[in-house]
């Protein structure tokens, strides 16, 4: 298995930034770790899509973003919503389905959002998020900043008509946008090949006139990279992008108390799995002397310090009252 990128003028990231990313890597890595055992025993409900294995996509595109600039998110949203800033622990209490989550209790994994950091909300709808991330790039264009926005969406979502009509519209107002395809393979059980006619979705950027990418979504180098060129380009007025970062969920598409079979082939989740890009990350920190093992393993340590405080917020947060069913609901 290999993954055909066709890449930018590789720009890497400086130390602290390397050791910022690294972080970031691994507690979305835990987080989902964390969130998928406590779904199978019971203690939080609803479906959890872990992006377990993605997170080099999240980490190197946000690494490129100021609190300004705005992401929208997917079904498959908690690494993106780490990567942009939001906080743990009121993403733990969403997940419990308690009053001091980010949708106070009521939103749950799919649909957690932080304006405040330029989260603008994960969506259980596929291809759903687009337009509304093609809406932050009129919003910033209309205000005169240099501000972007990032439409996180999978690979599945290329079958939906809210995909086509953001790249045009994005195209023809040539918004400060960056499209960033999470292609891991599978849309629920259906291989990319049986659902989409194009060799690569970073193939359909040229029908809207727009640059495509394709990525190797499992080193968080070459995203920071591409995105560093891509982010650049919208704030200097060049228009939008389309990267495909070609990457590998670890799990199932979705979780549930008693989690569904893997149908993907073993052989295939096993090569994908081998360039699983925390090691590979690892790996470089190593090679370059920015961070030792034992530096490592007290990240790790720090980062499930941090979860078990969030765990422990989110049990402590109140259930809403039932008397606040209907507040905050302005369409059913």
């Amino acid at each position: 298995m290999t993954v055909e990128a066709t890449r930018s003028a590789r720009i890497e990231p400086g130390p602290d930034d390397c050791i910022q990313m690294y972080r970031q890597m691994v507690l979305i890595r835990h987080f989902e770790e964390v969130a998928l055992k406590l779904r199978q025993a019971g203690s939080i409900h609803g479906v959890v899509h872990p992006y377990s294995g993605e997170e080099a996509i999240a980490v190197g595109v946000c690494a490129n973003l100021r609190t300004t600039d705005r992401i929208v998110s997917n079904h498959r949203g908690h690494g993106h919503c780490i990567a942009k800033g939001a906080d743990i622990k009121r993403m733990m209490a969403e997940l419990f389905g308690r009053s001091d989550g980010y949708c106070r209790g009521k939103g749950g994994s799919m649909h957690i959002a932080d304006f405040d950091v330029g989260m603008l909300g994960a969506n259980g709808i596929v291809g759903a998020g687009l337009p509304i991330a093609a809406g932050a790039a009129v919003a910033a264009q209309l205000d005169g900043s240099d501000a972007v926005a990032v439409g996180f969406f999978g690979d599945g979502a290329t079958g939906e008509g809210p995909f086509h009509e953001s790249l045009n519209i994005s195209a023809l107002f040539k918004l400060p946008v960056i499209w960033v395809c999470e292609n891991n393979q599978f849309a629920g059980d259906t291989p990319v090949a049986s659902g989409l006619a194009a060799r690569n979705v970073a193939d359909l950027a040229a029908g809207y006139g727009i640059r495509g990418e394709v990525v190797d979504g499992n080193d968080v180098l070459a995203v920071y990279s591409a995105a560093y060129a891509a982010v650049g380009r919208a704030r200097s007025g060049g228009g939008p992008s389309l990267l495909e970062c070609k990457t590998w969920r670890h799990h199932v598409h979705a979780v549930r108390e008693v989690p569904p079979p893997d149908r993907r082939p073993a052989e295939l989740k096993a090569e994908w799995e081998a360039r699983d890009p925390i090691p590979a990350f690892e790996h470089y920190l190593r090679e370059r002397g920015v961070l030792n093992a034992d530096q490592m393993a007290d990240f790790q340590l720090s980062v499930d310090h941090s979860l078990e405080e969030a765990v422990a917020f989110a049990e402590a947060s109140p259930y809403p009252a039932p008397e606040e069913a209907l507040d905050d609901v302005f369409a059913a």
